[in-house]
């Protein structure tokens, strides 16, 4: 069905071309342009029509629309002064001062046309780089040191434990409570107290009395 559609438009494009060609032909000769010249005329309206579509497609400015107006007007125009509307055994001035001065203004725009700058698509070569990603830095959030305990007077001395059964305390443990006792010692200058120990240690209180017995 498009093959079919496609050779109608060839056919259709064959016919009007023709009619067309024939009817600037006429106009041209009867505006006093014969020989060669008469089948010229023609021929630029076709080329000037040609170059203004090749650029539409390229880009829709200003000047190829207003080219397209010109060659529009120039085509349609002789195919209609041909339908007796003007006489063309007496062909009047102006239209003979057209005709005349067709081919310089086919020139100029094809000039023009030819040498306006065409926008060219991007490609790969020409990709702009896409921005860096911004680089977040991190800053390290203040580790919060322990408070001192403030004490208004020096602690007092461990009391003497009552006699009471003897529990032993993990090593382990009392190895970890000595390094209390001495980071207490030195952030207060004075020993620690048997409740803190107990309260950083979080054992029994009897348990805290053994580990508190092998500190002193």
């Amino acid at each position: 069905m498009t093959r079919y559609i496609r050779v109608v438009v060839l056919v259709l494009a064959a016919i009007t071309g023709s009619l067309s060609f024939a009817h600037l032909h006429d106009l041209a000769a009867a505006a006093g342009q014969t020989g060669w010249k008469a089948w010229a005329y023609p021929v630029s309206v076709d080329l000037l029509l040609v170059c203004v579509l090749h650029r539409l497609r390229a880009e829709r400015s200003v000047t190829a629309c207003f080219w397209f107006l010109i060659a529009l007007v120039a085509s349609l125009g002789a195919n209609i002064a041909t339908a007796g509307i003007l006489d063309l055994n007496h062909v009047p001035a102006w239209l003979r001062i057209l005709v005349a001065g067709w081919p310089a203004l086919a020139f100029l725009g094809g000039t023009l046309l030819a040498h306006s700058p065409t926008p060219r698509p991007a490609t790969a070569d020409h990709v702009p780089d896409a921005p860096e990603p911004a680089t977040v830095t991190r800053v390290p959030e203040p580790v919060a040191e322990p408070e001192p305990i403030a004490t208004a007077e020096p602690a007092p001395a461990l009391p003497q434990a009552p006699a009471a059964p003897v529990v032993e305390a993990p090593a382990a443990l009392v190895a970890h409570a000595r390094r209390l006792a001495d980071d207490h010692q030195a952030r207060t200058g004075s020993p620690i107290d048997l409740d803190t120990l107990r309260a950083r240690l979080n054992v029994p209180s009897a348990m805290a009395d053994a580990i508190a017995a092998q500190l002193t």
